[in-house]
């Protein structure tokens, strides 16, 4: 929900895919970036400051300068209830109403 809120694609469940979604990008040319789930990214923190405020999911850090980030999918899974009455496109296509007149 949170990437779809942020301009993000639809992904069906069983894409092997991670995506990478700017949220509230300073310009026009930041779009959402679907990746393979093996890429391993690696970002390298730069700038003026000696140390750099990071935020994840609520969860507050200080890192210094230089310091390298990883970011890759987990090496473990986690088991899901899954409703299986209707298909995942039947869903997301009655929540979000694609095929649906709704001038009236």
């Amino acid at each position: 929900g949170y990437s779809l809120s942020c301009g993000g694609p639809v992904i069906t469940p069983t894409a092997q895919s991670l995506v990478i979604t700017p949220i509230a990008p300073h310009n026009l040319n930041a779009r959402p970036l679907v990746i393979s789930d093996d890429t391993v990214i690696r970002i390298k923190v730069s700038g003026r400051e000696e140390h750099h405020l990071l935020s994840l999911d609520s969860r507050l850090a200080t890192i210094d300068n230089g310091r390298e980030l990883i970011v890759k999918k987990a090496d473990f899974k986690i088991n899901m209830v899954e409703y299986t009455a209707d298909s995942f496109l039947k869903t997301i296509r009655n929540k979000l109403l694609w095929g649906e007149d709704r001038r009236n």
